[in-house]
């Protein structure tokens, strides 16, 4: 099944922005990108909210930071799917 990504959607934008088929990262920053995550406290606080929003007791301003936890998350993941495909590709 072919996942329709809307042109722009976050996804899509990052997809524009990173370009993940185009391995133009050195093995070194590849390496330092996939050193990159959350703190503690903000996968803490995170797994807080989550929880929270779950149980359906989320403030509007709870909702919004959540938001904000899992935006830098997809970033991160965007960049490290990024340079995991440059490191395999370097060892090719």
């Amino acid at each position: 099944m072919s996942v329709m990504i809307a042109e722009n959607s976050a996804s899509a934008i990052w997809e524009r922005t990173v370009k993940p088929k185009k391995s133009n990262l050195t093995p070194a920053a590849a390496q330092a990108l996939l050193r990159l995550k959350l703190s503690r406290p903000d996968l803490e606080r995170a797994d807080e909210l989550a929880d929270k929003s779950r149980a359906g007791n989320l403030s509007a301003n709870e909702e919004r930071e959540l938001e904000d936890y899992r935006t830098v998350g997809t970033a991160l993941e965007f960049l490290k799917s990024k340079a995991r495909l440059c490191l395999k590709r370097s060892r090719a």
